[in-house]
């Protein structure tokens, strides 16, 4: 979209996110690097262009001496410094540049360090440093032209006009002003690079939470099946070796389609951004789940027939039944579980209930599995209501949106 907005005519990409290479830095609590090559271009550019005004100047102003080129150097070189003692830096070369005004010498490029010097004073933060030292040096150049001339180079000078003295405040001015909005710019890309990061670090905690759900909703419903049917095994061994060979059928079935399952997830972290081989599973495939808690030695007993669904909803009541019913294996008395499904305008009605009696402390499931459960459907905007019935046995209801991305764009 920026590429696009950037075709039609809209601001460039790095006007909105700052320039690569502005506030570039080495790494966390280094020093800023030392400017030497712009350093080197100015300080040049101060030198030669100074030059070309003496000659420009001749007969107004005094000729460049040795003390004038010394001056000239260090207003140029003392910007080496600018980023590391920017305030110093700021006030050495508007002092550097009054004395060489005062001296009588001829205007010219001096004050293009002097301009640097504000600009790295001000984005550094250094604003009332900035104005005083600019202020200053307004001031000061107005006292030598309207005061001290009379006792300053070149001999026989006269005051200069009230006119240049305002083309030289409005070129202070100036040079503050777009300063400050090099300051603003770079606070807005600031702001903007750390929400952007904030915001990839959000994707990234709840792309981890995601996959540990995934994760956690597969294994732990394959080996809570193969749990079980690895102790029928153990126990019909001998008594009833055809028993007990479908067991290990049994488990080996689940085995293979839980490494199947865990292969999907961790193919997504090997390849991000692809879309995924194979479909999420959702409630077409509740079949599937029936079958392999009978296999656990569950009966379920599923009632209405699950409406069209949205891949992220599917997923999720795929998973809420999963997770359910791997905890009527795991945490319930009860073999007998009613799934049922119902449609209540845009909302899927889910509800999963065991006759109990719980079997441990921790009926109905583990933290993570509830936790999971609600996380999946908060993330939809759906609610889950787990707990025991006041009969003894354990509910899971849940509430999901039937088509999600419908309910998103009538947000907008």
């Amino acid at each position: 979209m920026d590429g696009q907005r950037e075709r039609r005519g809209g601001p460039p990409q790095w006007w909105r996110h700052g320039p690569p290479w502005w506030d570039r830095r080495d790494g966390e609590g280094r020093r800023p690097r030392w400017p030497w090559r712009s350093t080197a271009l100015i300080t040049a550019f101060v030198l030669i262009g100074s030059n070309f005004a003496a000659h420009a100047q001749a007969g107004e102003r005094a000729d460049l001496d040795p003390f004038a080129r010394v001056l000239l150097f260090l207003t140029g070189a003392a910007l080496l410094w600018r980023q590391r003692h920017p305030v110093p830096v700021v006030f050495g070369t508007a002092a550097a540049t009054l004395l060489y005004l005062g001296s009588g010498y001829p205007y010219g490029p001096v004050f293009v360090a002097v301009a640097v010097a504000c600009f790295s004073a001000v984005v550094t933060g250094h604003r009332r440093a900035a104005w005083t030292a600019m202020v200053a040096l307004w001031a000061g150049h107005a006292l030598v032209s309207h005061w001290l001339y009379r006792w300053l180079p070149p001999s026989g000078d006269s005051a200069a006009s009230w006119g240049e003295e305002i083309v030289i405040a409005t070129w202070v001015v100036a040079i503050v002003a777009l300063s400050e909005l090099a300051r603003t710019r770079r606070e807005q890309w600031a702001r903007e690079r750390a929400e952007r990061a904030q915001a990839a670090k959000r994707r990234a905690d709840e792309e981890r939470l995601r996959i540990a759900r995934e994760l956690h909703d597969v294994l732990a419903h394959s080996i809570s099946v193969i749990n079980v049917q690895a102790g029928v095994g153990l126990a019909l061994l001998d008594s009833d070796p055809e028993q007990a060979r479908t067991a290990l059928t049994t488990i080996k079935d689940q085995s293979k389609e839980a490494l199947g399952e865990v292969r999907q997830v961790l193919g997504a972290l090997r390849t991000p951004g692809d879309a995924p081989r194979a479909p999420a599973p959702g409630l077409d495939r509740l079949p599937e789940l029936v079958e392999q808690a009978a296999s656990a030695g569950l009966t379920v007993e599923v009632e209405g027939e699950p409406p069209r669904l949205s891949p992220g909803t599917g997923l999720a009541a795929f998973r809420i039944v999963q997770e359910a019913l791997t905890n009527v294996v795991r945490h319930s008395g009860s073999r007998h579980a009613r799934v049922r499904l119902d449609r209540d305008g845009r909302m899927l009605r889910l509800r999963v209930d065991d006759d109990g009696p719980a079997t441990g402390a921790d009926a109905g499931g583990s933290g993570n599995g509830l936790a999971g459960m609600r996380e999946r459907a908060a993330a939809l905007g759906g609610t889950i209501e787990a707990g025991p019935r006041s009969d003894g046995g354990f509910r899971v209801l849940a509430a999901l949106p039937i088509d999600v991305a419908h309910t998103k764009e009538e947000g907008r």
